[in-house]
């Protein structure tokens, strides 16, 4: 007797949990904040949000008040080539305590201790950012980095395992091997260029970009541009924009200046690249 096989009925395909496309959103802190505990408790909340919309955060930290207080301490006197600071190798060596110690794990403590799985690490760890010392025409900058490349494959270790990073911006010196310092705001745009993005965020202590006392929803990078030349953006808002506009031409799909409490509620002002006719 011929044995009928039965057939199993249809079943529907399994869905993906999570419907929402994962993206990644870059968050640049700065030093300045980060001695304060309602700010860093500010920052754990703003992470966690980023993570229930589904996205994957990625911090990137400076830390230059710190550092000035402890060259401070040692008597280490700052100098300056038009307007640029010159790191030497003693300030180096406090720039390097400062950012990829002290203050990276201040952050990954915070992360941890609410529950957040986190790893600080820096640019020179596993070689992930790349540079070459900085050229200036008048004078040598000493251990200043100008960034090259981004090679992301920490980064992209620690988010598969659901492990947000923490990354200090000093930097892997590609011929030399030695550490260098980079521009917190440069190493957050590069590493967001590299990443693809969808926004990076530029923690600030103002809202966003105030024209006549009122947020800026939107602006092109040409339009703030424009508004710095009119005297519109005016004082310490001018480095915080110019930072946005220098990410959006640079590779960054959209830059947003906000605060703390802006991350957790969506708001600030998106810095968007120039139309095109």
């Amino acid at each position: 007797m011929e044995t009928v096989q039965m057939q199993p009925l249809d079943q529907p395909e399994a869905t993906p949990e999570e419907t929402i496309p994962q993206f990644t959103v870059v968050v640049k802190v700065g030093g300045n904040e980060l001695d304060d505990p309602a700010f860093l408790d500010g920052l754990v909340r703003a992470i966690q949000t980023i993570k229930n919309d589904g996205h994957t955060p990625v911090i990137v930290h400076g830390g230059g008040k710190t550092i000035a207080q402890y060259q401070e301490k040692l008597g280490l006197e700052a100098k300056f080539i038009d307007g640029l600071r010159v790191t030497d190798e003693a300030s180096m060596d406090v720039a390097e305590m400062v950012l990829s110690g002290l203050t990276n794990k201040r952050i990954v403590r915070a992360l941890v201790h609410a529950g957040i799985r986190a790893a600080g690490f820096s640019g020179v760890d596993d070689g992930t950012i790349y540079v070459e010392p900085m050229w200036h025409p008048l004078g040598n900058l000493g251990r200043v980095g100008d960034i090259q490349d981004v090679d992301t494959h920490l980064i992209d270790t620690l988010v598969a395992a659901d492990i947000v990073p923490v990354i200090s911006p000093i930097s892997f010196g590609a011929h030399d091997a030695l550490s260098y310092n980079v521009n917190a705001d440069h190493a957050a745009t590069a590493v967001a260029a590299k990443l693809g993005a969808i926004k990076l965020i530029f923690v600030s202590n103002v809202p966003g970009i105030l024209v006549a006392g009122r947020v800026v929803r939107a602006v092109t990078a040409d339009q703030a541009e424009k508004w710095i030349e009119e005297g519109i953006i005016t004082g310490g808002m001018i480095p915080k924009v110019r930072s946005a506009t220098h990410a959006v031409q640079n590779g960054v799909a959209q830059a947003v200046i906000t605060n703390i409490a802006g991350v957790q509620e969506g708001s600030g002002t998106g810095v968007i690249g120039s139309r095109t006719a």
